[in-house]
């Protein structure tokens, strides 16, 4: 009896695949995410490296109170001297989340390993601050660096939705009363044109504070010159954007370290101290 004869597809078997992979183009797969690792700084002599140890003990505490809801604690490190400063840094070393706050002075923030315990450099300040977010990232946000002109922004054609969500946007910036109110306009899931962007991007004007978090991918937080309104655009490992949105909040909470974070950030210092001494 006759059996069924099926022909193999075409581009498959023997021969019609390189054998050294030559030719063969692979997408770049994601990188790892960033997790703490213990960095223990060499220290000889500890005697001379007083004031940096007993600052560490206080930022611990600090993450303590702080977690608890006590207000932000800074701690001035220009008055350590080149060695303590020089521990201090090791020890902090550099994490997920870094600032720029615009104005006078400009200044650089850099959340350490430790969640929620910041070190903010500029003209005249060097600094250590315990704190969710720092405090210059909320009160400098939205200062204008190109104003908000709202529906008076010039309407180019192809100017389709961002008019509605520019009404939207602004209606739920001006009704915001609390830090527990949130607004999140989801770009990503709306129909728009570029136009529509570059027009939104118009309107809505450029505040002080940009901010870049790290993580898996990395995640670009921007103030606009609307009180309360942020562009928060999320990009995987390759940096393709995958999320772009609107929040109007005091500030994203990808950016806040929260209780959790600042009680853990107190245990690890201490671990480290325990390690050094």
């Amino acid at each position: 009896m006759a059996q069924n004869f099926h022909l193999p597809p075409v581009g498959f078997g023997p021969g019609s695949q390189p054998d050294d992979g030559e030719g063969l183009e692979w997408l770049p797969l994601p990188s790892g995410m960033r997790t703490y690792d213990m960095h223990l700084p060499e220290v000889g002599n500890v005697a001379p490296l007083a004031p940096a140890l007993a600052m560490l003990v206080e930022i611990a505490a600090a993450c303590d109170r702080v977690a608890q809801g006590a207000a932000p604690v800074s701690f001035d490190l220009s008055a350590l001297d080149v060695a303590n400063r020089a521990l201090m840094a090791e020890t902090l070393g550099q994490g997920e989340v870094s600032l720029r706050a615009r104005g006078v002075p400009a200044v650089a923030v850099q959340e350490s390993v430790f969640a929620g315990v910041w070190v903010l450099k500029a003209e005249g300040i060097d600094r250590v601050e315990v704190a969710p977010v720092p405090q210059l990232a909320l009160t400098r946000a939205f200062h204008a660096q190109r104003p908000a002109i709202g529906a008076l922004a010039p309407r180019a054609p192809g100017v389709v939705n961002a008019p509605a969500l520019l009404a939207e946007l602004m209606d739920k910036s001006l009704s915001w009363r609390s830090p527990g109110d949130l607004h999140v306009v989801n770009l990503t899931l709306l129909p728009h044109t570029e136009e529509d962007l570059l027009w939104l991007d118009q309107a809505l004007g450029e505040g002080s504070v940009t901010i870049l978090s790290r993580g898996y991918g990395n995640c670009r937080i921007t103030a606009t010159a609307q009180d309360r309104l942020w562009r928060v655009q999320f990009f995987n490992s390759m940096d393709v954007l995958i999320l772009d949105t609107f929040e109007v909040t005091a500030m994203p909470e990808v950016v806040l370290a929260a209780s959790e974070d600042l009680a853990d950030s107190a245990g690890r210092i201490r671990e480290v101290l325990g390690a050094i001494r």
